[in-house]
Formats: structure tokens, sequence, C-alpha cells
């Protein structure tokens, strides 16, 4: 491609890149346009792309903490806590022996299991390099979580209407059940405030294990004496940190919260262009490098703990 038609792809992503971040734009189309620009024309920028998206998510994040109540969070994310230890050591436990069954590479098996268990990209990528995986083994692990989570967005919702789940119990199993922290917003977005409020803080409880579980890792599978230190350097989701600043401003200070709430609205649009740009960064490459075993083990590991977590809050066994 010529440099006038890099030059005239890379206007018409920006420009819709900007329009996701008009009012009308839903997280889930937003995500739909991102997928189909980056398979029909390339994302011109895509290392760019891939630089600023995490960035942008942890900032979102933190915006929204401005619109929230830090009692609410204290008591949803302790409530939270004994469902996130059974989920993560159940799929962890559940994806080993999908992965054995189905003979997948080991270490495949493991980003899998890490990625589904507690928060997708984040855990893997926190997990990786303690197990020394290739990066083939990485980009097939990131693949499957990127797929799944597109699909949660469009599918959830509508199975949570199927069941007439209250926006509590739509946003815990959200945060049960979805890979990434960005997916697990996008999708209560689409059922309602109080749905995003108990999704994203229960979701973010989640996420603090990453730490335990890449030392845990290390431990168990280390090859070298170093495994653990290497676990220590992996990404901290400080990003949670400036979360709970942000709620607990807004709540011990009550004349910020008008300013807490333009914070959280302007979040949510940056979070529907994150979806966009998260889109946008899936390759033919990507989609090639998947796998048949390793595809059927995420994708029965996630149905498996999305329909036990769905069936558990139906039954009033799991609550807040």
């Amino acid at each position: 491609m010529d440099s006038k038609g890099l030059r005239a792809i890379t206007i018409f992503y920006v420009l819709c890149a900007l329009t996701t971040l008009l009012p009308w734009v839903s997280s889930g189309l937003a995500l739909l346009v991102g997928l189909v620009f980056a398979l029909v024309l390339g994302n011109p920028i895509l290392s760019k792309t891939k630089k600023l998206t995490p960035n942008l998510l942890q900032i979102s994040v933190m915006g929204l903490g401005a619109g929230m109540n830090l009692a609410v969070v204290g008591k949803t994310g302790m409530q939270g806590i004994v469902y996130t230890i059974i989920g993560i050591a159940t799929a962890m436990l559940v994806g080993t022996l999908l992965g054995r069954i189905l003979k997948t590479p080991k270490d495949t098996s493991l980003l899998i299991s890490v990625g589904t268990a507690i928060c997708g990209g984040s855990a893997i990528a926190a997990v990786a390099p303690v197990i020394r995986a290739k990066s083939h083994e990485v980009s097939v692990a990131l693949g499957i979580i990127f797929i799944l989570n597109a699909l949660a967005l469009f599918i959830f919702p509508a199975i949570g209407h199927h069941f007439a789940l209250d926006e509590g119990q739509f946003g815990l199993w959200c945060a049960l059940a979805i890979h990434d922290t960005s997916s697990v917003v996008g999708t209560t977005l689409q059922y309602g405030a109080h749905a995003l409020e108990v999704g994203t803080t229960v979701k973010l409880a989640r996420a603090l294990w990453i730490i335990p579980m890449a030392f845990m890792v290390g431990m168990i599978r280390s090859r070298t004496e170093s495994s653990q230190e290497v676990a220590a350097k992996g990404r901290k989701p400080w990003f949670i940190l400036g979360f709970l600043i942000a709620a607990a401003l807004v709540t011990g200070f009550p004349e910020l919260q008008p300013i807490g709430h333009r914070v959280e609205a302007v979040a949510k649009h940056l979070m529907v262009l994150t979806l966009f740009l998260i889109g946008s960064s899936l390759t033919r490459n990507t989609l090639k490098s998947v796998g048949f075993k390793p595809f059927i083990q995420g994708v029965l590991l996630w149905i498996l703990v999305a329909g036990s977590s769905l069936g558990a809050i139906c039954l009033g066994w799991v609550h807040l």
C-alpha cells in the first residue's frame, strides 16, 4: 500500500475512534466496528494502539471509581471474595483437567486456565514470563481470551434478560464469568448503573489475585531460582488503588460528587473507545494461530465457568 492509501486509512481509523465517543455508541457496537476495521482494512497504527490500550483501560477504571460509594465498594468486594477464591480454584482445576484430556500443550493450557480464572490478558501477561512461555503460546492464549471476551459483550446481556437477572445478579455473574475487566465493564454498561458498580468492584477484587497467582505458579513450576523474581517484576494492578482512592474521595467529601459523576461519565466514554481499540487490535495472524485443541479447551472451560456461576446465582447459592 502506498503512503497516500495508508494515510487515508489512518485518518478513517482516527475518525472511527472519535465516533465511539458519541453518546449513542454502545460498547458492543464499538468493539464490533473495531473488529471489522481490523479484519477488513487492518489497523494502520497497531503498535501504537497496543501501547495506548492498557493505559486507557486503567484510566477508565480509575475514573469509574469517582462515581461509586466506597462503603458499597468495600462491602461488595468483601462479599464477593469467597466466590472469587472458589471460582479461581475451580477454574484452575477444571482447566488443568481439560488440558490433559485434550492434550493441549502444557504451558498453553496453563495460560488459558489462568486467564479464565482471574482476569484474562492481564493474568496471562503476569504468568507468561514466570513459566517462560513461548511467544506463540502467549498469542494463542490471548487470542482465545479475546474472542470469548468479544462474544460475551453480545450474548451476556441477552442471557441476563432471558433469566430475568436483576442488575446486582448480572454484575456479579459478569465478574465471575467474563475474562477481562474491560469486557466486564463494557457488558455491564449495557445492563445498568448498579450492574456496572457490582461487576467492576468484584472483578477488580478478583484482579488482585494476579500477583499471588504469579508467585504460586513460579513456586510450583519453578525452572530456575529466579522464577519468583520474574513474577515480582510482573505488571502490578496499581489502577485498582486509583479506583479505590477516587471512590474514597467522593465518599469522604460529598461536595465532590457532582465532579465525580462527570468524571465517571467521561470514563464510560473512554471505556467504549478502549473497546474499539481492543477490537481493532485483532489480526488475521492471531486468528490463524489459535489451534483447535486450545480453542476447545478455552471454550469448554468458559462455558463451564459461566454456566455453573449462572446456575448458582439463579438458585440463590451465590449472591451479594
